[in-house]
């Protein structure tokens, strides 16, 4: 199965011993999205994972979250974007904050539009520019 989709990352992979045997010579796809709350939790994980899918809200600080976003750029480790159901403001800022630091990553957080039954076809393409709104910190279409 894994091989069927070679280029897709493996996120939050339990850490049975089975598992691990599975994913093999896989394990440089593996991400991990609910226990990174801070940078400190990078390199922690049950099975070493390379990849980090960035939650801002899980993180919670500026700060922090800066501090992930640093180690994630001294380790030449790659990101990508995730979001948890933001809306409004919040998924503006989500969108920016991936268009500034992963954007060419195969993020969770495609502008809203995307997500509407019948989309219209100017869509923003992958990787989004940042296009940040000339008052708050937000991605704008």
């Amino acid at each position: 199965m894994l091989a069927a989709f070679p280029e897709a990352y493996l996120e939050d992979p339990h850490d049975l011993p089975e598992i691990a045997r599975r994913l093999g010579d896989q394990l440089d796809r593996v991400s991990y999205d609910a226990p990174i709350r801070d940078a400190g939790d990078i390199g922690a994980t049950p099975l070493a994972a390379r990849i980090v899918n960035v939650k801002p809200s899980r993180i919670g600080t500026l700060r922090g979250l800066f501090d992930v976003y640093g180690r994630c750029a001294r380790e030449g480790r790659p990101m990508y974007g995730g979001g948890m159901g933001e809306l409004g403001v919040g998924r503006g800022q989500i969108e920016l904050l991936a268009a500034l630091f992963h954007a060419d990553a195969p993020n969770d957080v495609a502008p809203s539009a995307y997500n509407e039954d019948d989309p219209p076809g100017d869509l923003p393409a992958s990787p989004l520019a940042p296009r940040p709104e000339a008052t708050g910190f937000r991605w704008t279409m």
